[in-house]
């Protein structure tokens, strides 16, 4: 890989010379149910001494905050009421902590979500991203669908200039396509992608762009078949249909080389690793609402797969290869952000998500 490019950053006022107000505008979940309630006097982080606040510029809607929204089993079982919400993002960085040594007011960034203790043999060893006692930015502690944001200084991550803000905004979960992609080794393979979500359609132009020889995916929506289709895909299927793993088998060596599971649904994960040829490798995202019975004899052991579990992002290698691919221009997303709207349109923001209607929502916070 290339060194890292410059950032370039962009002058706002000094950390010694701005003067955060008492109280913000914050999405916060304010009962035991659905939805989200914008509260317009919450009070500003406080900034600790390796700590980075941040002033929001745009936010991604995440499959995550939909959860939240529509307060699910996991929902209640996770997220603590009161908290503000959101996960990605950009922004300037408008204040540092006393013991902050590498960045400075004035510099567009984002940060990675999540908050490893820095101490554990994974957070030591390259594993970060599933280090014990992880903190999760909008999950286990305030997020960013808000004014401002504070994190620690080690979770920073400047923005390239030729990153638009609005794609800057979603690295978080593009990251999520990027890893996927890259464990599974997708080069000159035969990839069947199932579930063409946001993430999902992401993983279409991620793979195309890191050399798969043919993307094949399978989804229930016409819709973001289409789209899998104009991204990459030569082959979309819709699951439903009965056929399709045969007729997969049929254009490939008895199956995909390399299954890449966004779905996290039972039928679709158990469709995906029947299509996976023997001796293949099946990376899986995707996370099922609940536990399922699954035919590891025949799924895994008999077909010899080779199975990747992934979550999030590994810190930070998978954003330095997000930037190379970004700044190649190889990556398609504008098709993927089909809205950006104001902060207080939120609730329209969430409705789109839900009926289907919008894909990838961010919103303008500013």
């Amino acid at each position: 890989m290339t060194a890292a490019p410059t950032r370039n950053p962009v002058a706002v006022s000094a950390s010694s010379a701005f003067k955060a107000p008492a109280t913000m505008r914050a999405l916060f979940k304010h009962h035991a149910g659905t939805e989200l309630k914008l509260d317009t006097a919450r009070k500003v982080p406080t900034v600790g001494p390796r700590d980075v606040l941040i002033k929001v510029k745009k936010a991604g809607i995440c499959g995550t905050d939909r959860h939240i929204w529509e307060w699910d089993a996991w929902a209640a079982g996770r997220i603590p009421v009161g908290i503000t919400t959101g996960h990605e993002f950009v922004g300037h960085i408008v204040a540092v902590g006393s013991a902050v040594t590498r960045y400075q007011p004035g510099m567009r960034v984002s940060a990675e979500g999540h908050i490893s203790p820095g101490t554990g043999f994974n957070a030591r060893t390259g594993a970060a991203h599933i280090a014990d006692e992880m903190v999760i930015l909008g999950v286990d502690r305030d997020g960013c669908f808000a004014d401002f944001v504070c994190v620690p200084e080690d979770n920073v991550w400047p923005v390239h200039e030729s990153i638009p803000d609005h794609v800057a905004a979603v690295l978080d979960p593009l990251g999520n396509a990027v890893h996927t992609v890259m464990e599974a080794g997708v080069s000159a393979q035969n990839v069947l992608i199932t579930g063409v979500g946001i993430i999902g359609l992401m993983a279409v132009t991620v793979a195309r762009a890191a050399g798969a020889s043919r993307i094949f995916v399978c989804d229930i929506d016409p819709k973001r078949l289409a789209l899998a289709r104009k991204l990459g895909a030569v082959e979309a299927y819709d699951a439903r249909e009965k056929g399709w793993v045969e007729h997969l088998r049929k254009q490939t060596h008895n199956g995909a080389d390399v299954l890449l599971e966004m779905s996290g649904a039972p039928s679709a994960i158990d469709a995906g690793f029947n299509a996976l040829r023997p001796g293949g490798t099946a990376a899986l995202l995707g996370i099922p609402s609940k536990p399922y019975p699954f035919d590891l004899t025949n799924h895994v052991i008999f077909k010899g797969a080779k199975v990747l579990g992934i979550n999030g992002r590994k810190m930070f290698q998978t954003w330095y290869q997000m930037e190379a691919l970004l700044l190649s221009g190889r990556l398609e997303l504008e098709d993927i952000i089909t809205h950006q709207l104001p902060m207080e349109r939120f609730a329209e923001g969430f409705k789109l998500m839900q009926t289907g209607e919008g894909i990838k929502i961010v919103l303008n916070m500013e």
